[in-house]
């Protein structure tokens, strides 16, 4: 299993640095990250063009790379044409730790991420755990009663919602537990931010005001959740094991909860490794409707003014979680089955 391991790591390499360079020349050639101050009066061409020098964005697409990638002394060169080199600091390049200096923010992009990442991980960590507990705890429910009536009403509402596009899931939350339960006289929700804008930063504002991203967030994922598992598990309960271990007077309890689950699991496995990164990456849709400020909305206000350093490491951290996420579902597989064997 170790030299699996060490052996999926090495190839993950390869793949990261191709995901790398090809995130890197498309965001050079959207366009100018400069461009948005060709319309600010108080810049002028001179300006925008020390700056450009400044930022290394007059040399080569390459070498641009090679700049942000392994850092060099470029930030000492003759920006105003004097003859004297200007001194700016020194630049370490990511490999050696240093991610960049955001565009629109004027700070590292490791403080600008740092700053959403945390608010991303609530919202995200909290919607994925309502999703596996009710989608599991559901799924589970529908297949254990198969044709009945509670099944044939979690199937229905389950399609329903897997088919609805999440922004509207979020309006219709909105609509009916903000709008409408004001206009009703109930206790209704607030609909923006983490806090109130008053300065109430308490635990308790800070739940009230997840029920509706956490809402939108899971209402989706628990109907493909419980859809899964509830195929996963009827497909197990009618295997020939079970059966046999029905002839052999186990409990029902024991065979659906012991024997049934831990092989029905295996494919559920596979489906959490491949949503679990995207925590990452944040709900870009549900973040910007309710103004979460977490990775979503940073990506979509960083792709707005084309902020790259910050939306390269977006994609890399979110590519690198993909691959961790992956080696970490095959090492539960092979936990769960034994008969999984990795050389």
């Amino acid at each position: 299993m170790t030299n699996y391991i060490i052996r999926r790591l090495l190839q993950a390499i390869p793949l990261l640095i191709i995901v790398t360079v090809i995130i890197y020349g498309l965001l050079k050639a959207v366009g100018d990250p400069l461009a948005h101050l060709a319309n600010d009066p108080l810049v002028r061409a001179e300006d925008r063009a020390l700056l450009r020098r400044s930022l290394g964005l007059d040399d080569p697409i390459p070498l641009q790379f090679v700049h942000w990638l392994i850092g060099d002394d470029w930030y000492q060169r003759d920006l105003d044409f004097d003859g004297e080199p200007d001194t700016y600091g020194e630049r370490r390049g990511v490999l050696r730790g240093d991610l960049g200096e955001s565009f629109r923010f004027g700070k590292p992009v490791v403080d600008v991420i740092g700053e959403a990442l945390p608010n991303t991980l609530i919202l995200g960590i909290t919607a994925y755990m309502v999703t596996v507990v009710l989608g599991l705890g559901i799924g589970i429910f529908a297949a254990l009663r198969q044709y009945s009536f509670l099944d044939n009403i979690i199937t229905t509402v389950s399609f329903f919602l897997f088919s609805m596009p999440i922004f509207l899931v979020a309006l219709l939350a909105v609509f009916i537990f903000a709008v409408k339960f004001k206009e009703w006289g109930l206790p209704y929700l607030p609909t923006g931010g983490m806090y109130d804008v008053r300065g109430d930063r308490s635990l308790d504002e800070l739940m009230v005001r997840l029920i509706l991203p956490v809402f939108s967030l899971a209402a989706i994922s628990i109907a493909k959740y419980t859809r899964f598992v509830r195929a996963s598990m009827l497909e197990v309960i009618n295997s020939d094991y079970i059966r046999t271990a029905r002839a052999k007077g186990l409990s029902e309890n024991r065979i659906n909860y012991l024997h049934a689950l831990k092989n029905a699991s295996l494919p559920v496995i596979t489906l959490i490794g491949l949503d679990v990164p995207f925590i990452l990456s944040g709900a870009v849709v549900t973040e910007s409707i309710f103004g979460w400020p977490g990775m979503g909305r940073l990506f979509i206000d960083s792709l707005t003014i084309l902020d790259p350093p910050v939306l390269i490491i977006f994609v890399l951290m979110t590519a690198i979680a993909v691959v961790l996420m992956q080696l970490f579902t095959d090492i539960i597989y092979a936990w769960l089955d034994p008969r999984i064997h990795y050389v």
